[in-house]
């Protein structure tokens, strides 16, 4: 299983006026643990927009435990659920520094041209990363 683990903390705009983080940051929490991962493998974002795939997401499904807070430190567990020749899947684990688990999400992306803006088949090189670990 392909997984990494990413530390951010929580700043005091991404929280509201009770002290929690606004439920509407974890989607960026995801992706900043999700390109962590895809850089920690070798790849990046940037290098599959160079040759012309974009990453949508197409599906988000969010599940809050408990609240995290203002200066909180969150350890972000990403894994790859998924992985076929045009979607790939990622699982996300947030905990904070108690080790509580504190929130569960999953995004599904899908690959995409970024001239046509059709979905396309991943590019050989990244498969292959991708099967090799």
């Amino acid at each position: 299983m392909i997984e990494h683990t990413t530390q951010l903390r929580v700043r005091y705009a991404e929280t509201d006026t009770m002290g929690y983080v606004y439920y509407g940051n974890y989607p960026t929490y995801y992706e900043v643990a999700r390109t962590e991962l895809m850089r920690s493998l070798g790849s990046s974002y940037r290098k599959l927009e160079e040759e012309g795939i974009m990453m949508p997401v197409i599906s988000l499904q969010i599940h809050y435990k408990q609240p995290a807070f203002y200066d909180d430190l969150l350890n972000i567990r990403t894994v790859i659920k998924a992985l076929s020749p045009t979607r790939i899947t990622f699982g996300y684990e947030i905990f904070n520094e108690s080790g509580d688990l504190i929130n569960v999400g999953e995004t599904t992306l899908i690959f995409i041209s970024s001239s046509s803006k059709k979905p396309v088949r991943a590019p050989s090189w990244f498969l292959d990363l991708l099967s090799d670990l």
